[in-house]
């Protein structure tokens, strides 16, 4: 436990930042000056609170869609679809996301889960403002509230990443650590994870990359007999290390912090798919596992997605020229942001998480409320201080 974050992206901080005449937390004014989209920089209110996610019960749009992509793709349309790699990612250029009708967003969803990661160019979802972006998301089903980061006034579904322009700041990220990559997929602490993630990189230096992971992939290259051991097996996940950081440096707690358990390998109801799902951000403990056991699993799982360059793929968001929105899924790719901008340059970024199903490892339990993948209180015991 314990692992505090490096910097303060996400979270106000009490060092630069201000607060405005009704307490909201806010961007100091300086940097509110230079910001290219301000209506997009964060806000955190301390007034804003919100109870733990129930269960619901998910409908993936892709379910319904015609595996066909007329209404994506249509004939009389002037587009290109590139592979970015032959297994995950594709990148499109000539349509726009925010015209599309239901049954284009339909089969949307059904090409996101069978590529993992598309990247359209060109969008102009900033232009249209944050309350467009948030009502985009939500066809797809209900949208995460993030428990500490900031969002735009009156959009409490857009999670800000703002990586301030103040020099020292990369000086600061690494004062005591070599890299800080950190590999993730989003939200994985809740009762119903992210299913998949829009995000775009509004305003940037030069670097500042997105790298994936396709864990399905990574799932594949395991032994039968390594996948057969990993089967039945559960992790449990919390948000109690991201809260501390909030906390410590002077942000808000908008939802108390979580933990679930969920499958070690989980299902993808709409490809069938299995994928190593595993969190070196809030994955703490196989609750199936001795501490010791657990920790040189977990470490080989994280090994095997974050050094195998040759199930990655990496976005070059281009200093946001290109306006670029980039979809990826959560269940089948972990991604890590990077750190090699120049110091003193911004980076500015907004992401939509849609709320999926409870993660599974059999079809037979999808969108049952009942089931139950372990016991969460004595796997948090597990993880406490003796």
């Amino acid at each position: 436990m314990a692992t505090r974050f490096g910097n303060s992206d996400i979270h106000y901080n009490k060092d630069f930042d201000d607060v405005d005449e009704e307490g909201v937390l806010v961007i100091n004014k300086t940097n509110r000056d230079q910001a290219k989209y301000p209506e997009f920089l964060p806000t955190w209110d301390p007034r804003h609170k919100y109870p733990p996610l129930k269960f619901h019960k998910y409908i993936d749009p892709a379910s319904r869609a015609d595996p066909s992509f007329p209404n994506l793709f249509p004939k009389d349309k002037d587009y290109t679809i590139t592979r970015i790699t032959p297994k995950f990612g594709s990148q499109i250029d000539g349509i726009q996301l925010s015209q599309l009708n239901d049954a284009g967003k339909d089969e949307l969803a059904l090409l996101l889960a069978q590529r993992k990661v598309l990247l359209f160019n060109d969008q102009d979802f900033a232009s249209h403002g944050p309350g467009f972006a948030v009502e985009f998301g939500k066809y797809f089903g209900p949208l995460h509230i993030h428990p500490s980061s900031g969002s735009p006034r009156g959009h409490p579904e857009l999670h800000i990443t703002y990586r301030r322009p103040e020099k020292g700041e990369l000086e600061k990220v690494f004062s005591d650590r070599t890299t800080n990559t950190g590999w993730h997929s989003d939200v994985t602490y809740e009762l119903t994870p992210s299913r998949f993630t829009v995000f775009q990189v509004l305003e940037s230096g030069d670097g500042g990359d997105t790298v994936f992971a396709d864990t399905a992939e990574a799932y594949r290259r395991l032994s039968p007999a390594m996948q057969k051991r990993l089967e039945g097996l559960h992790v449990l996940h919390t948000s109690e290390d991201q809260a501390a950081n909030s906390t410590y440096q002077g942000g808000v707690e908008r939802r108390k912090a979580v933990s679930n358990i969920h499958p070690l390998i989980r299902l993808d109801p709409i490809t069938g798919e299995k994928s190593i799902y595993v969190n070196r951000a809030f994955g703490r403990r196989i609750v199936e596992f001795k501490k010791e056991e657990s920790d040189y699993m977990l470490n080989f799982l994280y090994d095997v997605i974050e050094k195998s360059q040759d199930l990655q793929l990496r976005v070059n968001w281009e200093a946001g020229k290109r306006n670029k929105v980039a979809l990826f899924h959560n269940s089948g790719v972990s991604h890590t942001a990077t750190f090699d901008t120049e110091d003193g340059e911004v980076r500015h970024a907004y992401r939509i998480s849609v709320l999926g199903e409870r993660p599974i490892a059999n079809l037979e339990d999808l969108n049952k409320e009942e089931y139950s993948p372990g016991d969460l209180e004595q796997a948090l015991k597990g993880i406490k201080p003796k």
